[in-house]
């Protein structure tokens, strides 16, 4: 069995948020101004987040996140 994950989308804040676990964190800038990993206190990655998911129409957007994934 695959690990769960949670995603959530706020249409009205145009802001999606993806969770691989669901615990205590906080988040941290990347190399995008629209990306944000969300990291538990070891450093693990347990999620991130995209503002302003509408702007992404024609490219694809890539960052790379620098923790490791729980």
């Amino acid at each position: 069995m695959g690990k769960e994950v949670k995603i959530w989308y706020d249409k009205e804040g145009d802001y999606l948020e993806v969770l691989f676990e669901r615990k205590a964190g906080y988040f941290r800038e990347t190399e995008s101004d629209a990306v944000m990993e969300k990291v538990d206190e070891k450093g693990n990655i347990i999620g991130f987040s995209i503002l302003k998911v509408s702007a992404l129409k024609g490219e694809p957007l890539s960052v790379s996140l620098e923790g490791r994934i729980a």
